[in-house]
């Protein structure tokens, strides 16, 4: 009977998820604390050059001849970010104004992305070339994945899978992204000396506890789509 093996297939497709998932989580758990905690505990040392987070990325992007680049605040928590669309690094009000170990490890990170696009760095030209693309087929995967197991449609499951393997594969091309944009920032605040060794371990700690998140994020959609892939699997077999 297809309805029964295929909601055999399903079952077995969510145990395997499961089993993976608790791990996954788990490191997603730890991530978030580890980034809340090591930017609450370096927002809590002042840097020995009294320099604010807006000063340090202003830095780190005069260390790289670059002048065209803006710098705003923005409201939220760890809300900040660079956007390529007006040009302009965005430091939360902890980090802007600020004059502590964490803030300028934050902004001196967002700075290096500010680089990353002033010197052409492949990743993130091919995630900005995609975002539209992982916009929309975040928005439907979902709903058409939903659509395919209700209907028990394999051409429309499928069409799902791959609409979500764009996300996943997203979320892949943003780990070197992160990454490099943290090294730059290390690179620059040890090479122009706005920080001391051991205010440069600190500025690690927060950055390094950051990128575990994008870590855990994409091993999230890994499992989701393994999941998927099985139920496929199994539905082709019936």
């Amino acid at each position: 009977m297809p309805y029964y093996s295929y909601g055999y297939g399903y079952d077995s497709a969510n145990l395997v998820y499961l089993i993976l998932l608790v791990p996954v989580l788990l490191l997603s758990l730890y991530a978030q604390a580890a980034v809340s905690g090591n930017f609450s505990r370096y927002s809590k040392v002042t840097n020995r050059r009294g320099l604010t987070g807006a000063q340090a990325a202003a830095s780190v992007l005069r260390a790289h001849g670059i002048t065209d680049v803006g710098i705003a605040r923005c409201s939220g928590k760890l809300t900040d970010h660079y956007d390529p669309r007006n040009n302009t690094i965005f430091l939360s009000d902890s980090v802007y104004d600020a004059a502590t170990v964490a803030a300028v490890g934050v902004a001196a990170h967002e700075a290096g992305h500010a680089v990353q696009y002033a010197v052409g760095y492949g990743p993130v030209k091919l995630r900005s070339a995609i975002v539209k693309t992982t916009q929309f087929s975040s928005q439907a995967s979902f709903v058409i994945l939903m659509l395919g197991l209700v209907l028990y449609s394999q051409p429309i499951l499928l069409l799902g899978i791959v609409l979500f393997g764009v996300v996943a594969f997203f979320q892949l091309v943003t780990l070197p992204v992160e990454f490099n944009a943290s090294r730059r920032a290390i690179a620059s605040l040890e090479g122009t000396h706005l920080l001391e060794d051991d205010e440069l371990r600190g500025a690690r700690k927060v950055l390094g506890a950051a990128a575990m998140t994008y870590v855990a994020a994409l091993l999230v959609s890994l499992a989701q789509l393994l999941r998927f892939l099985l139920a496929f699997a199994g539905r082709r077999r019936d």
